[in-house]
């Protein structure tokens, strides 16, 4: 494994998993139509990847899920359930396990970042090459995009799911001593008001799956009253 390897993390769509915020907002229903269509983006982009992809599944029960996207690449996809535990352990652990099979440059993404470009990953997989650990924070404090060379340190205490995240895994990061750089600032999908930003960032994006995600947004938006602003 000596190509820059993707690393997407993703939850199975169901109700009551994932994207509980949006569905106190929308309903059930719509939430899940969101998290399937911001799915197929990941998808798209590890489609489009110009290495090997791996597909961590959130419950080691849906493996058998994971193998059945349709994801048609030149290159081998892999299929790696998370472990128990929280984000940061779960994290570790992928990282662990892919190094010991020969992974050196990782780039973690989620499922929740449509707003990731070709330039983002371009920019992101060059700065790989002069800094240990390579960040792309989020508007709301969290991280859409966190590459690196080497090993993790423990991710596990860091404040998963706050807006203090991003700022602690950098620090954490520099006090075992990386190089760390961040890139540009992104968005991610977690709140309405997510969704509703999503839909200006998506308007002028080509790429089938975000006219998709754009179109059901829309819908969504215009059916529920929603003002764009």
């Amino acid at each position: 494994m000596s190509k820059v390897i993707l690393v997407l993390l993703c939850k199975r769509s169901a109700p009551g998993v994932g994207k509980q915020r949006l569905a106190a907002s929308l309903g059930v229903k719509a939430a899940r139509k969101v998290a399937d269509a911001l799915l197929a983006c990941a998808l798209e982009d590890a489609r489009a990847w110009p290495g090997p992809v791996v597909i961590s599944p959130a419950d080691q029960g849906d493996v058998e899920w994971a193998q059945a996207l349709s994801l048609s690449t030149h290159f081998p996809v892999t299929v790696m359930p998370q472990v128990t535990g929280n984000l940061g352990q779960r994290l570790n652990a992928l990282d662990r396990a892919l190094r010991a099979q020969g992974g050196e440059q990782l780039i973690f993404i989620g499922s929740d970042a449509p707003g990731l470009t070709t330039v983002d990953y371009e920019t992101a997989r060059a700065a790989l090459q002069h800094h240990d650990i390579v960040l792309i924070p989020a508007l709301d404090g969290g991280v859409v995009l966190m590459a690196n060379r080497c090993a993790w340190p423990n991710l596990s205490v860091l404040p998963w799911s706050s807006d203090r995240l991003g700022i602690s895994l950098r620090d954490i990061c520099r006090n075992a001593g990386k190089s760390v750089t961040t890139i540009k600032q992104g968005h991610d999908v977690d709140e309405l008001k997510d969704l509703i930003r999503l839909s200006s960032l998506l308007r002028q994006d080509k790429r089938p799956a975000r006219r998709m995600l754009l179109e059901l947004v829309d819908t969504i938006v215009s059916s529920s009253e929603i003002p764009y602003g």
